[in-house]
């Protein structure tokens, strides 16, 4: 049997809900687009099974939403976020650092923080490491059960920036994980990038 096409208001709901969240996302500082999309859903009275907008268009969205409403303050914040970044990854260059996440995609909003991937033989020697150069941090202990060759998850605040370390063993650094909704990979950066985008 084939199958429906949406509806013209379902596809209506679906760009509201898309940019609902998207302006969730960049005034609010959500990084999930599971919650986004689940705030902007409920916050719309639409129900769970209409048809909900990909990561794709919500980013979309987003990049529309920040053009229209942010053009001064994002790209001022995102150059700061990825100045932070490159002094973090500079830091912790013996855990071959990658940037991911908004900070590396553009996306970045008003409270965002930075995601750091780092590969170790351990995670205790990411954390011995930091205790070295005094800089705390706090692990968070859901973060593992998320993804599988995660080792830690550990949250520090870098001049009052978020930043979010995930460790993952040496392993791992080659076979990255796929996103399960788009079979992609998501992208990361190491540091020459990092500082390219800088320039």
């Amino acid at each position: 049997m084939p199958r429906r096409k949406p509806s013209t208001a379902g596809n209506s709901l679906r760009r509201e809900i898309a940019g609902l969240a998207a302006r969730l996302m960049a005034e609010e500082g959500i990084s999930d687009y599971g919650y986004a999309k689940r705030k902007a859903t409920k916050a719309l009275g639409a129900g769970e099974f209409d048809v909900l907008p990909t990561n794709d268009e919500i980013e979309a969205e987003l990049r529309a939403y920040q053009a229209i409403y942010q053009d001064e303050e994002q790209p001022e914040r995102l150059r700061m976020l990825r100045g932070i970044a490159l002094e973090v990854m500079e830091l912790l260059a013996d855990f071959r650092p990658y940037l991911t996440g908004p900070v590396l995609d553009g996306t970045a909003g008003r409270y965002a923080g930075v995601d750091i991937e780092l590969y170790a033989d351990s995670a205790k020697d990411v954390e011995i490491m930091l205790l070295s150069r005094g800089i705390s941090y706090e692990i968070d202990e859901k973060a593992r059960g998320r993804h599988d060759d995660m080792e830690a998850q550990l949250s520090l605040d870098w001049d009052g920036t978020p930043v979010r370390l995930s460790i993952y063993p040496y392993v791992a650094e080659r076979r990255q994980q796929r996103n399960p909704h788009t079979g992609r990979s998501p992208a990361r950066a190491r540091m020459e990038a990092v500082a390219a985008l800088l320039k």
